[in-house]
């Protein structure tokens, strides 16, 4: 540290100051002492640091097993955020969104010494499973709701919802069938409600819910369903695997997309647009999200009661998978 502060013409308090993250530093003061440490290729020693400021620098996360692209791209974003504030991410993941192993994932991580905790699953399940253990360390909860809480990063999935159903309504569809997600995870509740409020605010009928698991293999078999149904002419699917698996269950029976059924999805995964057709979908940046969850423990960890809890908004991404409503053919 002592030749990065020659280097850069600053003191020793100043360098650990860049070192650390603190905002005390000009922007001018801050571009050489990191230069400085780029050309003598210096890496602080994080665990001096850790015993310097008395804690770990390590934040766990609790994120749900499920290879979806939204936990991938949020997790992505917490790691790449604690980064930038000098913290390494543990991950320990779980099946379910309830139960004793969610609560053992949270112990376990505060057995390790972790300066802080995010959990990426159900708020109702993460409240009852830190509910009576008293952490001693700042707890990030994530979950879709509409929950403006400090130490909750949520998201109003409800309103992405309604955009979808409302596009296709105003398409000329009759009505929207809703392929949902797992039941015990909140994302399906938002997206739901969001579906249903839009319908009877446009005084439609409302169709049964058609079952999946999130899984692309679930959404082939809605599509088989739907197939099967010349009365559906528009979906709104609770993911963007889901749609797939859909599109895909249409193709093989020889019900076109978008001409006899129009398809919104949700996430707006890379390759949506690459679909046949391309996709139409709620675009979320979970990437971002992610990072905010991380902003926010950081930022309780450094004794601040909340960061920038600013997400960015559901948008509606209008590709060729939907379309005015025609008589559907009958299915091969």
């Amino acid at each position: 540290m002592a030749d990065v502060a020659r280097l850069a013409g600053v003191s020793q308090q100043m360098v650990s100051r860049v070192v650390n993250g603190k905002t005390n530093v000009t922007p001018e003061v801050r571009e050489r002492v990191e230069r400085a440490i780029g050309q003598l290729r210096y890496h602080p020693n994080v665990a001096a640091r850790a015993l310097a400021g008395n804690r770990a620098m390590n934040i766990g996360v609790v994120a749900l097993g499920v290879p979806l692209y939204a936990n991938t791209a949020m997790l992505y974003g917490i790691t790449e955020e604690n980064w930038t504030h000098g913290y390494g991410t543990s991950v320990i993941t779980v099946d379910r969104v309830s139960g004793p192993r969610l609560r053992e994932a949270v112990q376990h991580h505060l057995a390790a010494g972790v300066a802080g905790i995010v959990l990426l699953t159900s708020l109702a399940a993460a409240d009852e499973a830190i509910g009576d253990l008293t952490p001693t360390v700042p707890v990030v909860l994530f979950g879709p709701g509409g929950d403006d809480r400090a130490g909750v990063i949520s998201l109003d999935d409800a309103t992405g919802a309604a955009l979808a159903t409302r596009h296709l309504l105003e398409l000329g569809h009759e009505t929207v069938w809703y392929i949902a997600g797992r039941s015990d995870w909140t994302a399906d509740g938002g997206r739901r409600e969001g579906w249903e409020n839009e319908l009877r605010r446009a005084g439609r009928t409302v169709p049964p819910v058609l079952p999946s698991d999130w899984t692309a293999a679930s959404g082939y078999a809605a599509g088989e369903r739907i197939a099967a149904d010349p009365a559906i002419t528009a979906v709104f699917a609770s993911n963007d695997d889901v749609a797939l698996g859909a599109c895909k269950a249409l193709a093989d029976r020889g019900v076109r997309v978008p001409e006899d059924v129009s398809i919104v999805g949700f996430n707006d995964v890379p390759f949506a647009e690459y679909f046949r057709p391309g996709l139409t979908t709620v675009r979320l940046d979970f990437f971002e999200v992610g990072r905010a969850c991380a902003r926010e423990v950081v930022a309780n960890i450094a004794g601040d009661r909340r960061a920038d809890p600013a997400l960015p908004p559901h948008t509606l991404v209008v590709r060729a998978s939907t379309a005015p409503p025609a008589a559907r053919r009958s299915a091969s």
